[in-house]
Order: C-alpha cells, then structure tokens, then sequence
C-alpha cells in the first residue's frame, strides 16, 4: 500500500503544527481525517482551530471532521470516535498526537502544570487507545502511531524537566505496552520522534529556542506517511525517528524541510548526536 486514500484517521492536537501536517499529508491522498482537538475558537498566541484545520484537510483533497475533544475526558474521547466512525464507517489509524510541555526543573514546575502533562500525554495515549481499539480490529490495515521519544532513562533527560520527560516517556512506555498486547493481534503499534527540533507554534511559548535551526512538520508528516502506509501485520514496537523512516525510503537530501538550510539543526530531545 502506497496510499491512504479512502483511510479515516483520528489524529489528536491535530488544529496546528505537527498533527495538522500530518492531516494534511493524508488528506492529499484522499484520506478522511477527524481533527480531535481543544482549538475549537481562534487563540491568539496559537493559530488555527479545529475548523480550519478540517476545511484545509477538505481544501487538500479529503474530507475533515472537525471534533471538539478534550482527551483528559473519557466521555468526550469515547464521543469523537463514535462520531468518526459514525461519519466515515469505521476508524483505520489512531495519530497520538496531542502533548503539553513545560521545560523546567522541579521547583519551577507548578502542580498545575505537571498534572497537565500527565493527563495528556500518558494518559491521554492510553485512553485514545483504548477507546479506539474496538474500531481498530475491524479494520484492514490498523495502525496507532504515537509521537513519543526512544525509551531512555538517562538521568541528562531527566533532571533538567523531569516532569515533562515523565510524560513524554509516559507516552513511550504505553506504545510499549500496547504494542506488546496489540501487534501480535495485527495492530501496528509504534512510535516516531523527530531528529531535530521541529519548528512549530508552540516554540513561540517556549524561550531561547532558534527558529531558523528547526525543519518545519513537513518532515514529521511525511515520516508518518511512510509508516502508515506499511503492512500493519508483524510491524509494531518499533521507536522510529523521521529522517530514518525517509532514508529508508530512499531520500538522501533533507534540505528542502529546513526552516533555513543555511543553519545548524538542533537536534531534538531525548536523541544522542
């Protein structure tokens, strides 16, 4: 399979950044895409919204839904992916896509903040998952593809954030489990990380990181393009990152996903040189 036309995907996070461009990337190919995100009215420090995001998706070539989902809330998650199936017949791809962060250290992490990422990240992957896994089994090609970092428990991952790294190896540590239980059943269950910091709205919340040294999503979406399409059967488990999903399809030159190929990449947390 080199395509995901006719494929309907539950991307969460998907209003901006990453998820959007993953959307995108199905879109063109005919896919449908359920936009499950908080973003339901504009935002001024972050653009987009559920609805934008799905009438680009349409605009694209394939076919929005545009779902208020908060995934801290069981019956709100459990709702869109009735709703998704109920509009599309079925779901074929879970996209974990949704994450909070907050870099800093542990007195300078507020309670708030640290439940926060708990409750979307860890939490909020396993919960996706599981309400979408009855609509995974009936599918032909089921894939849950979730952005979460490589395993690791390097403590230099860790005191610096360690609440953020808590929640994003949450994240990890539920592929894992998933994959475990799932892939023997046919579910290609893994996950992707991006080699170098990807240049996203968020970034603007986030002090001293340089822009021009980022890729753009692009990377990311055609990275889970080219998983997504893959014979789901004996595939899971894995802890992918996007420039080796490329290069294993061939591609030599990533230039053109710089924000400006002049500059130094930053590489991505949780990844050695």
């Amino acid at each position: 399979m080199t395509s995901l036309a006719g494929k309907t995907l539950f991307i969460t996070g998907a209003s901006r950044g990453i998820g959007l461009a993953i959307a995108l990337r199905a879109a063109r190919d005919g896919a449908n895409v359920a936009i499950a995100a908080k973003s339901s009215v504009p935002n001024p420090k972050l653009p987009g919204t559920i609805h934008t995001a799905a009438q680009a998706v349409n605009e694209a070539g394939g076919r929005g839904l545009a779902l208020k989902c908060d995934i801290r809330e069981e019956d709100e998650v459990k709702a869109a992916m009735a709703a998704t199936a109920d509009a599309f017949g079925g779901i074929d791809i879970l996209v974990n896509n949704a994450s909070a962060i907050w870099l800093a250290g542990v007195l300078d992490t507020p309670m708030k903040r640290f439940d926060l990422m708990q409750q979307v990240n860890a939490r909020g992957s396993f919960l996706c998952a599981q309400a979408a896994l009855p609509y995974l089994k009936q599918a032909a090609n089921p894939h849950v593809l979730t952005l979460a970092p490589p395993p690791s428990l390097d403590p230099k991952w860790w005191a610096p954030h360690t609440g953020y790294t808590l929640a994003k190896m949450g994240m990890s540590f539920v592929t894992l489990g998933l994959a475990g239980e799932f892939g023997p059943q046919g579910i290609a269950v893994n996950a992707l990380w991006p080699r170098t910091i990807i240049a996203t709205d968020a970034l603007n919340m986030i002090p001293g990181v340089e822009i021009p040294r980022c890729r753009t999503p692009q990377i990311v979406a055609d990275a889970a393009h080219a998983v997504l399409v893959r014979e789901a059967a004996g595939f899971h488990g894995r802890f992918l990152i996007d420039e080796d999903v490329l290069r294993e399809g061939g591609m030599t030159d990533f230039s053109a996903y710089a924000v400006d190929a002049s500059q130094a990449l930053l590489p991505d947390l949780f990844l050695d040189p």
